[in-house]
């Protein structure tokens, strides 16, 4: 095995500051075709334009995203003229990427098409549609009738053009905007919080078809690169992508943060009917994703020794082992007793998987760059970006060097345990 040596690749961002916004969505509010659905676990799209430039001028062309997300770099590689091939195992979040890489439709047939969904809603008479409890706690009865007409309009609409899929992508982009309760953009929703003005859904529908079409018509201006690929599928296999196609990764997996997922998007797949309650998760969702959280190891505690003496951990299991026997003698001190053992031994184990997938994936010499975070669960320490390098090198990558851009966990006022935790870059040299 190569040894772990480290890159000075960008000495001039070693000195990290907590205004650096790279690592969240944020930015992107602002961004054509980026701010058309706030996933909250998207990055910078600027940042990432900025990577594939530079990386372009160094003959880097074709870049992979194995988390592709809400479709951030596949975006920007088409805005960069490179070839683009993103990888997304949550099926909501893959069908929201696919929607946007329709900005190609003629925005004119796009409108056309939407507010005609909207006159056949404006026209339909309000029936006694059943939605599950969640999305009757987070809407007042009018305002449920007005989205359920949307949804049927919607849905007796689709005909599998773009236009359609992009009909569907508006709607489902409004659904928390319209409601009156605290619908906050990471996994949970709030009915005891209330919000000051959320909007009438026909006249949110109206405005976001619009918004968008201004956005399709303008990029189509300036963007004349490649339409970027899209496959739902496994980040541990990445089985569509070419052997030796990728040159650069650009990426953000999953925290080790015990964040799920699964349940980010869990108010627009109830509302839709892709799941009725929390329980449906695990099926739908769950199953295809990088176990980061504890609920995705449920069932699995008697599994931990077996899953941390796997081969392909033997680079890491050194610290390990003690790690996770820390983290289950501390999970009895304490009343949820959540798995974090398990849930760290699992996602290891996940990521290892990922980078074999990565190296058989990516050419001799290309470069990878993770965003990461490290984890501290129950207080105890998991150095997350040295391990992630650890199992890269044993992969088959030859480098790594992390790169800090922010301090995290510092203010302890309200915090579970007072850890210093950090965020940035993983750089990966193949």
């Amino acid at each position: 095995m190569l040894p772990q040596m480290q890159l000075n690749l960008y000495p001039e961002h070693d000195k990290p500051t907590n205004s650096d916004t790279t690592s969240t969505f944020s930015d992107n509010l602002s961004l054509p075709i980026h701010r058309w659905f706030r996933y909250s676990a998207g990055f910078s799209a600027t940042w990432v334009r900025e990577v594939i430039q530079r990386e372009k001028a160094e003959g880097k062309t074709r870049v992979l995203d194995p988390f592709a997300g809400s479709g951030t770099v596949l975006l920007e590689g088409e805005s960069c003229a490179v070839e683009a091939i993103g990888v997304e195992a949550h099926p909501f979040v893959a069908r929201v990427a696919r929607a946007k890489l329709h900005w190609r439709e003629n925005p004119h047939s796009f409108l056309e098409f939407s507010l005609a969904v909207l006159e056949r809603a404006r026209r339909y008479k309000t029936a006694n549609a059943s939605y599950p409890p969640l999305i009757q706690k987070c809407y007042p009865p009018e305002t449920l009738g007005r989205l359920d007409r949307l949804h049927r309009a919607c849905r007796e609409s689709m005909d599998g053009s773009p236009s359609s899929d992009l009909a569907w992508l508006a709607l489902a982009s409004i659904l928390r905007e319209c409601s009156p309760v605290g619908t906050a953009q990471w996994q949970y929703v709030l009915p005891n919080k209330s919000k000051a003005k959320p909007l009438d859904p026909f006249e949110a529908f109206h405005s976001k078809v619009h918004l968008m079409g201004h956005d399709m018509a303008n990029r189509q201006k300036s963007v004349r690169g490649p339409k970027a690929r899209l496959y739902q599928e496994d980040a541990r296999d990445c089985s569509s992508v070419p052997d030796g196609w990728a040159q650069l990764v650009v990426t953000s997996p999953p925290y080790a943060n015990n964040y799920d997922y699964a349940d980010a998007t869990r108010l627009e797949m109830t509302f839709f009917g892709e799941v009725h309650g929390w329980g449906d998760l695990q099926q739908v969702v769950r199953t295809y994703l990088v176990r980061s959280c504890t609920q995705h190891v449920a069932g699995l505690n008697g599994q931990v020794k077996t899953i941390i003496n796997a081969p392909h951990l033997e680079p890491i299991q050194k610290e390990l082992i003690p790690t996770c026997e820390a983290l289950e003698l501390e999970r009895g001190k304490h009343g949820g007793k959540k798995a974090y053992h398990t849930m760290i031994a699992a996602y290891f184990s996940d990521m290892a998987e990922v980078w074999r997938a990565l190296r058989r994936a990516t050419c001799r010499n290309c470069l990878v760059c993770f965003v990461v975070g490290d984890s501290a669960p129950y207080g105890i320490y998991v150095p997350v970006d040295k391990w992630l390098g650890t199992l890269a090198v044993a992969a088959g990558f030859r480098r790594y060097t992390f790169e800090k851009t922010r301090e995290r966990n510092i203010k302890w006022k309200n915090r579970k345990h007072r850890v210093p935790l950090h965020e940035g870059r993983l750089w990966i040299e193949g």
